[in-house]
């Protein structure tokens, strides 16, 4: 193989959240080794501006819960195989996947089960703490390493001999305590003394379509008690067209969806409050300084799945730092308008419950930082360390 150009990076990321950590992960890798590095595999456009010479739009496998994917397994699997093949053809330096374990964890597996020596490394660990604890052993055998974002993660796993790195969590560099809300605002007219509310449903589109009608009801309540207020969706280019159609005839002041990446942050700033999917989104609002509310439905089975296996009473990420309520996490039965409604109205005209949540946020953050280097630096350092030993 041609190393003239530096190493062979192979990086799978199927979801959005994915793509950005993807995304900041290559620029790291390319400062560290000055340029000297290629990149294929899979990704969005977070990942292919940054230069990933990519095999197939992970759009199409934004997929959700237990039965919701079986009705597209045969795709997926053939989607898996398609990824091994170009995988064994490159034969890159490393494998890097990013969460999405249903389909990042039956490449790991098959390349393990052929005796494959391309080091495979996963960043972002399974959440053993709160469900399936027995992944963490299932890891162990089919990976070499393993990065985590949260501080409590690594003992989870190196317990079954798999080596494990904390490197911090992307929000902290993610951009998002930078947004500007003035000039959203002025952008897209809206003016300074309206009430905003940011509603971001998720970036699945069986997500979405379940979470939006519920959002939908939530916003005609609201607006009885603000008639002016303003919303703003910052969401995917792959569930645009479900959000678009959504909201035409909404109750409100007006509604602004946008797209772009670089504008969600500005779109994050411009809210007074906001109403979101559950998962990492709520980070992002947390580093953005907007106090929210978490909401989330699924298939009644995958619920049922859900929890018979859970191990923690808390699904959200700022909560389950600090180990208290601080945002409110309505899921499956209390994702109800009525609730959803009570709880924002409660935020837009307490301030004294916004400022308690900003403060919350602060202290959460500050523990998912990691010292002395950005978590993407880190875990660029890590993938060379691998690289490096691997090749001697």
């Amino acid at each position: 193989m041609d190393k003239s150009r530096g190493p062979l990076i192979y990086i799978v990321a199927c979801e959005a959240s994915g793509d950005q950590i993807g995304g900041l992960l290559i620029n790291a890798l390319k400062n560290a080794t000055n340029g000297e590095v290629r990149f294929a595999g899979i990704g969005g456009s977070q990942m292919c501006a940054a230069g990933l010479e990519r095999l197939f739009d992970p759009k199409e496998l934004a997929l959700l819960g237990i039965f919701e994917v079986l009705p597209k397994a045969l795709h997926v699997l053939g989607r898996v195989t398609a990824t091994l093949e170009d995988i064994e053809t490159k034969q890159p330096d490393i494998l890097v996947t990013i969460d999405s374990w249903g389909f990042t964890g039956r490449i790991h597996q098959r390349l393990s089960r052929r005796g494959s020596s391309i080091p495979r490394l996963r960043y972002v660990a399974p959440q053993v703490w709160a469900w399936r604890p027995g992944r963490a052993k299932q890891l162990s055998q089919w990976i070499d390493h393993l990065l985590a974002l949260l501080p409590f993660e690594p003992e989870y796993f190196t317990r079954h001999g798999l080596v494990t790195s904390w490197v911090g969590h992307p929000v902290v560099e993610s951009g998002f305590s930078e947004g500007d809300g003035a000039l959203f605002r002025s952008r897209h007219g809206i003016d300074r003394s309206e009430s905003v509310v940011g509603l971001l449903p998720g970036s699945r589109r069986s997500e979405v379509s379940r979470l939006l009608p519920v959002f939908s009801k939530t916003i005609e309540r609201l607006s009885r008690n603000h008639p002016r207020l303003q919303v703003v969706m910052p969401t995917v280019e792959s569930v645009e067209d479900l959000v678009q159609k959504a909201s035409q005839n909404w109750p409100v002041g007006g509604v602004t969806v946008v797209t772009n990446n670089e504008e969600r942050r500005d779109a994050f700033a411009a809210c007074d409050v906001a109403l979101a999917a559950s998962g990492t989104v709520s980070l992002e609002l947390a580093a953005a300084g907007v106090p929210h509310v978490i909401a989330y439905k699924v298939n009644p089975l995958s619920a049922l799945a859900f929890r018979a296996l859970a191990k923690t009473k808390r699904v959200n990420l700022v909560n389950i730092v600090l180990d208290r309520d601080t945002v409110p996490e309505r899921l499956q039965k209390n994702c109800d308008a009525v609730v959803l409604a009570e709880d924002l109205n409660f935020l837009l005209i307490n301030e004294n419950g916004r400022a308690a949540q900003r403060a919350d946020f602060k202290e959460a953050l500050n523990r998912l930082t990691p010292s002395g280097m950005q978590p993407s630096e880190r875990a660029a350092e890590v993938i060379l360390s691998l690289i490096e030993s691997a090749e001697r």
